[in-house]
């Protein structure tokens, strides 16, 4: 489904961006996942979004909310939406890691951030 909708989130990021708030706290981890998949910067099987490679910080407000989810399957897409943004923006993405672990001390928000941080491990 967030296939299907990558173009229109493309042609208008700001509206999509509003619009997908409401998912990234649903209930439903379908729906918390559909918002980080449909926004990754680099998805691997569709375009990039430019936006958010240039720009990752316009929807924190959408992962803000899932940086404990719970449910692994939301976990691995929102650590692989930062891994994305970490190659364009990786002071960013070191930033919202290192803000994550203070604030909310899970084990859900250690994977994300170590799946989060994958790629800038093995710059060094």
């Amino acid at each position: 489904a967030w296939m299907g909708m990558r173009g229109c989130c493309q042609r208008d990021l700001t509206v999509m961006l509003e619009l997908l708030s409401a998912y990234s706290t649903d209930k439903s981890p379908n729906l918390r996942r559909f918002t980080s998949e449909l926004t990754r910067p680099c998805g691997v099987w569709c375009s990039h979004l430019t936006q958010l490679k240039t720009n990752p910080e316009l929807a924190i407000h959408l992962l803000e909310p899932l940086k404990s989810d719970v449910a692994k399957y939301v976990q691995d897409s929102v650590g692989n939406w930062l891994n994305d943004a970490s190659k364009s923006q990786p002071d960013w993405v070191r930033s919202v890691c290192a803000n994550w672990l203070k604030v909310s001390k899970t084990k859900q928000t250690e994977y994300i951030v170590n799946k989060a941080l994958r790629t800038l491990r093995k710059l060094k």
